[in-house]
């Protein structure tokens, strides 16, 4: 786990040496159920070091020293896939309460397995879409921070995201590429969704040429009871499209 210590390294950050076997256990096991299923197109040992296991824990340097030392932090990942970035998260900083959402029964299994292989404690696996479980007492409003590498555009990304996030809390999504115009059509989502923009901060990755941002997202108030709407609809229908649509039949009553 050269790269990933190095990269860390350069980042004000260390693992413990049980960390490291962790790290290396939780590769060997995504390579070996890789074969059997697709979990990710990296799999070199490398790669998986910098764009797998480094990238996820750059999500640290969304957090405040409050946030990191919280002895009871709570964490949700949404879309969680092979465990990117919760189960980095969870190795790295150890206490927190951590939920990995997937709506695929097989990559849940895969991460159940490699919970128990980790002997990592205070980790759930759900199975289901986060259009229903963000309406379940159980996990709206509950947790400090909720992480996202889902590659969803981040209007339909915070409308599934910050229903699950307490007041106070912070709604972290990780994305590459151009995104200030990404960025921009969110904004009504999130003002809507009880959220406030308190960041784009850019991350460099070792040996990595393609732009890396974190979106960070503060939750400042609570999230009206119909979001998020059903499943597939904030994918296709941004919130700001729909509030023009609900203005529209005013404006039509007020010409006539």
């Amino acid at each position: 786990m050269q790269k990933l210590t190095l990269g860390l390294s350069d980042l004000g950050m260390r693992l413990t040496s049980s960390q490291v076997e962790q790290f290396e256990t939780y590769y060997r096991e995504l390579v070996e159920w890789n074969g059997r299923m697709n979990l990710t197109s990296i799999t070199d040992y490398g790669e998986v070091q910098i764009k797998h296991f480094l990238d996820s824990l750059t999500v640290t340097l969304a957090l405040t020293e409050e946030e990191m030392s919280k002895t009871h932090l709570s964490i949700i990942d949404i879309g969680t896939g092979a465990g990117f970035p919760g189960l980095p998260l969870k190795i790295f900083l150890s206490q927190p309460r951590l939920v990995l959402l997937d709506s695929t029964a097989k990559k849940a299994a895969f991460l159940r397995h490699v919970v128990e292989k980790l002997k990592l404690v205070n980790v759930e696996i759900v199975t289901g879409r986060a259009e229903e479980a963000a309406h379940s007492p159980r996990y709206r409003e509950q947790f400090d921070l909720v992480v996202s590498r889902a590659v969803a555009e981040l209007s339909a990304l915070v409308e599934l995201a910050l229903p699950f996030c307490r007041i106070g809390g912070t709604f972290v999504a990780q994305k590459k590429g151009k995104i200030s115009p990404e960025v921009d059509r969110a904004g009504r989502a999130i003002d809507v969704l009880g959220g406030r923009l308190e960041q784009v901060k850019q991350i460099a990755l070792p040996g990595m040429s393609d732009e890396r941002y974190l979106i960070v997202v503060k939750k400042v108030g609570p999230t009206p009871d119909k979001y998020p709407r059903r499943s597939g609809i904030p994918q296709r229908r941004a919130i700001q499209e729909e509030s023009q649509r609900e203005s529209s039949p005013g404006e039509l009553r007020k010409q006539s």
